[in-house]
């Protein structure tokens, strides 16, 4: 885009690129298709490779994060909520930064999942390497998934997943079905399987459908975001707790980002690809803001939800 104004999705129906935050009731940010230039380049991957450096966690916010975490776990115990989702920022202090090396990185790291720079002059500088699809859509045949439970990815071992982690991926799966049953048809709900994002993996179990007639691209991502993975179940509650507790913005972290009613030149229909936004930074000045977070249940222990954000934020932290 050549200019700095900023434009708005108003019903999703448009066609461009969105970068929407995580609290939905706030507007979503459009590059309209009609204004953008599409440009493509060959990329070299020469770069240094500082993969393996050790950094140091940031204990400053461990008390902080892990009050929060308690205050989480005692709210699910009383019975009104099931899940909530805690996240946190860590700041890293930049020295000769450089967008292109820190972006070759991101792909190079996370190869299976969705890798973007995003920046808008009265928004900021923003990358990730997101692997949770919110959705993917053809016409009326979509396609989404819930990603939920963490652990750090070792070859050596067998993969074993905890009942905290088997929980909390049922979860977020029984909450999509429930939600797209009012609007979709044909729901198809896989096996769930272990996938790999940068050094940690994940749960998954792909869900899958046909709108309605009556339905539409809106009411399908209002449906949807934000998601159990992100959020918390009940997903008023728990976003209210969020709201309220968290003690910083999220903007728009675990917000999502993609590309809305792309006309497909090869089958002339038109296609959305739309991706939570996770393993995110934001770089202001010589500063890059890192978000991390994870699920809390009524099995969560504050201090293994705080190790999980230090992993989080570790793969993060090596690619700049």
């Amino acid at each position: 885009m050549q200019e700095d104004a900023l434009h708005y999705s108003k019903n999703y129906s448009e066609s461009g690129f969105v970068f929407a935050p995580f609290n939905s009731e706030e507007k979503a940010i459009l590059f309209p298709v009609e204004k953008a230039e599409f440009l493509q380049e060959k990329i070299d991957f020469k770069i240094g490779n500082s993969l393996k450096k050790t950094f140091i966690s940031d204990n400053s916010s461990k008390e902080k994060h892990l009050k929060i975490v308690e205050k989480a776990i005692n709210f699910i115990k009383m019975g009104t909520i099931q899940k909530v989702v805690i996240s946190r920022q860590e700041l890293v202090s930049l020295q000769n930064f450089d967008l292109v090396a820190v972006y070759k990185k991101l792909l190079l790291t996370y190869e299976n999942a969705f890798v973007y720079v995003w920046f808008h002059p009265k928004v900021g500088l923003w990358l990730g390497a997101t692997p949770e699809t919110l959705l993917e859509v053809e016409e009326k045949v979509f396609k989404t998934m819930s990603l939920a439970g963490t652990q750090v990815a070792n070859s050596k071992e067998n993969i074993v997943w905890k009942s905290k982690e088997l929980e909390e991926q049922q979860l977020v799966t029984d909450f999509i079905e429930q939600q797209l049953e009012k609007i979709a048809n044909t729901l198809k709900i896989n096996k769930t399987e272990t996938i790999k994002a940068g050094s940690l993996l994940h749960l998954k179990t792909k869900v899958s459908g046909r709108l309605n007639k009556k339905s539409t691209l809106k009411e399908l991502i209002s449906a949807l975001h934000p998601t159990p993975a992100v959020c918390g179940l009940p997903r008023k509650i728990a976003k209210q707790f969020i709201l309220e507790k968290e003690n910083y913005k999220r903007s728009f972290y675990t917000g999502f980002l993609g590309e809305i009613n792309f006309n497909s030149s090869q089958k002339g229909k038109k296609e959305t690809h739309l991706f939570v936004n996770l393993r995110c930074m934001k770089i202001d000045k010589n500063t890059a803001c890192i978000y991390v977070g994870g699920g809390i249940t009524k099995g969560s222990i504050a201090t293994k939800e705080w190790e999980e954000t230090v992993s989080k934020a570790k793969t993060m932290k090596r690619v700049l």
